[in-house]
């Protein structure tokens, strides 16, 4: 996990140790801090030990692959082989989806906009294929709203290629910009050949990368994913049933996604909402549709079950300092936009290791409010929180002498660690 090149040629960061979580907002507690060692890693000290088996409070599935997220930032509850590339089946459809969301918030489509449903569609994704499909009419046109609901409640195989044909002119195209939009908001291992997921060896994805889709969607697009929730959808005639399994259960779900194909098996992604929480499941490889239901209902259940939610620092808290290159004061103070919450399991046991690092030294002046640094927080192994840091004050620029000070201090440190590496 590479934390960045700074630039005086450096890496500086503070060491915040959260043993137990002792340091709340409750507590008053601003917690010491050190420097870092400056690795581009994950801190050491029992945060990377091996896994020797399950552990007695792990989840009681048999998933091959699955995660289970916090979705209010990200972090990880657990987890099962979830960056090994997967086939997605109809899970591919999330990043459709996503793509077409993003078209329509940056103004390049509308809802009302109509596609034609061309003959390769029709044969390949409708009623012919005998796959999942909308049942969309040879030759008819059919509004984005209409084509965005086929292929989230009905997973319809022709909606998928009609929206690819009608943004991209081929679905080959439409796939390629899906690669590229995956790049753009952070999936740097998925692949997409196809706009649903039919068996490709070019359409990849892990399971950690399906989580972060799903998130992605939920946080940034809230109008458009009320439609994962809707239970049926009436197209040609046909009304046709949420495939969601996890709808139907009582416990709070209401989105998003399943897949299958031999290559695939089965698989889910699914989200549910309990007491203001929002966790994030994803499943696959699983042997039939009863059993993805299942798991991924055990899994949410325990996660709402063993997980509760606390504050590490309060809004406006001072969370540490980064070091300032040539201003009246050699710090500056650093506090995070909102209220620092993390997941922690109820039953304790868990230390917390978290790190600010930023570009440093910080050039003066600095404006109250410039954003600095990041606060990174490991639960164990996984990080659970990545959260932008901003300067708590302003430091104005340093005399002439004050600035000759740091340069040569800057100087000499440089120095220092080159000697230091040849060694």
């Amino acid at each position: 996990m590479a934390i960045g090149k700074y630039k005086s040629g450096r890496l500086l960061s503070a060491l915040l140790l959260l043993a137990g979580l002792c340091l709340s907002a409750a507590h008053g507690a601003t917690p010491a801090h050190r420097p870092g060692s400056g690795l581009a890693h994950k801190p050491a000290s029992g945060l990377s030990a091996k896994k020797d088996g399950p552990k007695k409070d792990e989840p009681p599935i048999t998933a091959p692959h699955a995660i289970l997220i916090d979705a209010e930032n990200g972090g990880v509850l657990f987890e099962r082989d979830p960056d090994k590339l997967i086939f997605p089946a109809s899970l591919a459809k999330l990043m459709t989806a996503e793509y077409v969301f993003n078209e329509l918030k940056s103004g390049r489509l509308n809802l009302k906009d109509e596609f034609p449903v061309s003959e390769n569609a029709w044969r390949k994704g409708g009623a012919p294929s005998g796959g999942s499909t909308m049942f969309a009419a040879l030759h008819s046109r059919i509004s984005v709203d209409d084509l965005l609901h086929g292929v989230i409640i009905h997973s319809g195989n022709d909606a998928c290629i009609v929206l690819a044909e009608g943004i991209s002119g081929s679905e080959a195209a439409f796939a390629a910009k899906m690669t590229q939009r995956a790049r753009a908001i952070g999936l740097t291992k998925s692949t997409f050949a196809n706009s649903n997921g039919l068996p490709n060896p070019g359409t990849q994805v892990t399971t950690r990368e399906l989580g972060m889709l799903a998130r992605h969607i939920i946080v940034t697009y809230p109008e458009y994913y009320t439609i994962y929730g809707q239970r049926e959808f009436l197209w040609n005639k046909i009304k046709q049933a949420n495939r969601n399994p996890l709808l139907a259960m009582d416990i709070g779900a209401d989105g998003m996604k399943t897949g299958f194909t031999r290559e695939a098996g089965y698989g889910l992604v699914g989200s549910a909402m309990q007491n203001g929480i929002r966790l994030i499941v994803v499943v696959n490889g699983l042997n039939t549709a009863k059993e993805r239901g299942e798991e991924a209902r055990k899994l949410l259940e325990w996660g709402f079950k063993s997980f509760e939610r606390r504050i590490v620092f309060a809004e406006g808290q001072i969370i540490g300092s980064a070091k300032v290159y040539g201003g009246i004061d050699s710090s500056v103070p650093l506090v995070a936009g909102r209220e620092v919450r993390v997941m922690m399991p109820k039953s304790g046991g868990d230390r917390l290791i978290a790190r600010i690092v930023y570009n440093g030294p910080v050039p003066a002046p600095v404006e109250q409010g410039a954003p600095v640094g990041v606060l990174k927080v490991w639960r164990n192994e996984n990080v659970i929180l990545q959260m932008p840091l901003q300067a708590a004050e302003p430091v104005a620029r340093g005399g002439l002498s004050k600035r000759a000070f740091d340069a040569v201090s800057e100087l000499m440190i440089g120095l220092f660690r080159a000697g230091a590496q040849r060694l």
